[in-house]
């Protein structure tokens, strides 16, 4: 974990600076004395006396809960987890409800890698705050060290679906998804090494790490093995389709359109490829309100549908899915872009304006966040991507089209 993440949590964590001060100035002056000295000593940078003014404390005064609290809380700070351990557990000794004790002790112990013990901690912890997210996230982390994937799983999704902007919780997220991909990929590798399941696994772990030359060879395997299977065909179209070779992945998806008639996906990209490769705009339509009557909530489809009608100057009548999917998707740059284009073609200036500068704030964040991701990504997954696979170059960000 960052350093700067420990800090937030201890901050968070840490008593109350007025709570201490009263708890010392109702047991006697000089406790009060002490208090106000170690918080000065910490404010001037020098933990070494403010952590002897806390201990003097302690000794003088070994009711006071909140002293071990915050002689804790220093000791986490300096990363001596050791001792931040020892005076945690005697403060916990002396007032139990001191929750925030609970959880930088939780802290603490996953610091030194004791995930076992520190589960019980920040599961108290979380249990008393179920909204930190900090604690919530280093229980996670502590569940997949102790090989409870599918407990930290359920807690990042919880997570991330109270905090969706959690970038370490998403990040987690998306790890844990692959490392139970892969697990499950040896699974099947040892029931039968050559199945096409083994290969479809295979290659959704391949298409997750954007390796897409990878992918298509698996998918290309399990076409080969089952052609007839529904789904195969799909995934395979898919990755061709990530990597903008339309002809082929055309015909994947009416492969598979033949296995499975109703496949809204499928529909949906044919469409999608019309679009891209600036077909007729009416035969896109067509696809996308074939694709939502078999699956209405798809909202790639109905972005589709407006882009379509904002070709065929319908932009009126392009608002409804429009603003369905800027609310569904609130950070998407792509659909405020659509939508800028459609409130300029309505005379909305104001609105088309707004749209548009939202659109360049998010396109901005998004590439600052891939770039800050892109290293710590690849050094994580390098591991488990097949070396004699040549790897695809990831795509530049295209310019919104309508």
């Amino acid at each position: 974990m960052a350093r700067f993440r420990i800090f937030a949590i201890i901050a968070l964590l840490a008593a109350a600076p007025a709570l201490l001060r009263a708890q010392s100035a109702d047991s006697d002056p000089r406790a009060g004395e002490l208090y106000d000295e170690a918080r000065t000593a910490e404010a001037n940078g020098d933990p070494a006396t403010a952590i002897a003014k806390y201990k003097t404390l302690i000794e003088s005064f070994p009711a006071l809960g909140a002293a071990y609290n915050n002689l804790g809380a220093l000791y986490l700070r300096q990363r001596d987890y050791e001792d931040a351990v020892a005076i945690l557990e005697k403060g916990l000794k002396v007032n139990p409800k001191m929750t925030s004790s609970v959880a930088l002790l939780g802290v603490s112990l996953y610091q030194m890698g004791d995930y076992a013990h520190a589960k019980p901690r920040l599961e108290a912890a979380l249990r008393a705050n179920p909204k930190d997210s900090n604690v919530q996230l280093l229980l996670a982390k502590s569940l997949f060290q102790l090989g409870d994937r599918e407990a930290a799983v359920v807690q990042l999704q919880s997570l991330v679906h109270r905090d969706p902007q959690n970038q370490d919780a998403w990040y987690e997220l998306g790890r844990a998804y692959m490392e139970l991909s892969e697990s499950a990929l040896t699974r099947l590798r040892e029931l039968d090494p050559d199945s096409v399941l083994v290969h479809e696994v295979s290659g959704e772990i391949m298409e997750s790490m954007s390796n897409y030359d990878g992918a298509i060879l698996e998918y290309k395997k399990a076409v080969a093995m089952a052609p007839g299977n529904p789904g195969t065909h799909y995934k395979l179209g898919n990755a061709y389709w990530s990597i903008s070779q339309w002809d082929a992945a055309t015909q994947e998806f009416q492969a598979e359109l033949a296995n499975d008639p109703r496949n809204c996906l499928a529909i949906e990209k044919m469409g999608n490829i019309i679009l891209e490769q600036h077909g007729d705009a009416d035969q896109a339509l067509d696809q996308a309100n074939k694709s939502l009557a078999i699956c209405p909530a798809n909202l790639d489809a109905r972005a589709d549908r407006a882009r379509a009608l904002l070709r065929l100057n319908r932009a009126a009548d392009s608002l409804p899915d429009l603003e369905a999917v800027a609310k569904a998707t609130p950070d998407d740059p792509t659909v405020h872009f659509l939508l800028g284009q459609a409130y300029r073609s309505l005379g909305r200036t104001q609105d088309a304006q707004s749209e548009l500068q939202l659109y360049s704030k998010l396109e901005a964040a998004a590439r600052a966040n891939t770039a800050s991701r892109a290293q710590q990504v690849m050094q994580q997954s390098q591991s488990a991507r097949p070396q004699s696979q040549p790897q695809s170059q990831p795509q530049s960000q295209p310019q919104p089209q309508q």
